[in-house]
């Protein structure tokens, strides 16, 4: 079974389908793996959201940092961003099905002998152990008390994993690395605030995926997030946010043998207005 992973589609439905339609007339059957940011910034969030949900078994999703903060959101724990277009599933008569769905999703996940996540991988983390503390953390949020875990959940601290790291900084470190990272200190700590690329990153950060020792070297990261690195093919990397929301593309990656599929994406959100 053919398997595509597809980079962040952040409301852009109309784009969603058109991938959809070049993806299926050569493979019928495929499978699909999305990397986060189901919704948010693009014109379509709860039409996206419906459709993805609505694919049952054929699709797979890890969260990214937008659909957690949509969660936030309906939970009245955030107040929404002016870039925020949440509004049409806030509104929407399913949106407590779909809120309950979303949050049933997971953050890590494996695809073809892959390591899906929506952002990256702390270096210490092996491919097993990263699904491990994704399941923590996935737990919380389908437990009873999910809301709560939302309440402590935003913050930049603690920045470096320690295995000792208990609560809800344990929590936090776990869903920074998995739905945030995009660049890393010597010491193998976070720095959460720098998105830019790689050309313009401040002396002293080397992105997550090229940290030394790191215990995912010999799998296949499949992510996203990370608009300004843009479409990242090595022989263990897939990065697939090629910036859709922003006048990019929206990608998707055959994991068997790594063929792109793109459809070009009207600029719904101006570079650095976030």
């Amino acid at each position: 079974m053919t398997t595509y992973a597809i980079g962040d589609l952040q409301g852009c439905h109309t784009q969603f389908i058109a991938l959809l339609k070049k993806i299926e007339a050569a493979s019928p059957d495929a499978q699909f793996v999305f990397v986060g940011d189901l919704v948010n910034r693009g014109p379509q969030s709860l039409a996206t959201l419906r459709h993805v949900r609505a694919m049952g078994n054929r699709a797979r999703v890890v969260l990214g940092n937008h659909d957690l903060n949509l969660l936030a959101v309906f939970c009245g724990l955030r107040q929404p961003h002016a870039s925020d277009t949440l509004d049409d599933i806030l509104a929407a008569d399913d949106r407590d099905e779909l809120i309950d769905w979303l949050r049933h999703q997971p953050l890590a996940l494996e695809a073809d002998g892959c390591l899906c996540v929506h952002a990256g991988v702390l270096p210490q983390w092996s491919m097993q152990q990263t699904l491990s503390l994704a399941h923590e953390v996935e737990t919380a949020l389908r437990s009873a008390n999910w809301k709560d875990f939302l309440q402590t959940m935003y913050g930049n601290t603690p920045d470096r994993w320690d295995d000792a790291l208990q609560g809800a900084d344990r929590l936090r470190c776990i869903v920074n690395a998995l739905t945030r990272i995009r660049y890393c200190r010597a010491d193998a700590s976070m720095e959460l605030k720098v998105s830019e690329s790689l050309a313009d990153a401040p002396p002293g950060l080397q992105p997550w995926f090229d940290m030394p020792d790191r215990q995912t070297e010999n799998a296949t990261v499949v992510f996203g997030h990370w608009s300004t690195l843009g479409l990242t093919l090595r022989p263990n990397l897939v990065g697939l946010d090629t910036g859709c929301v922003w006048g990019g593309k929206l990608t998707a990656v055959n994991l068997q043998d790594r063929s792109v599929v793109q459809v070009d994406c009207p600029q719904h959100r101006q570079p650095g207005k976030h």
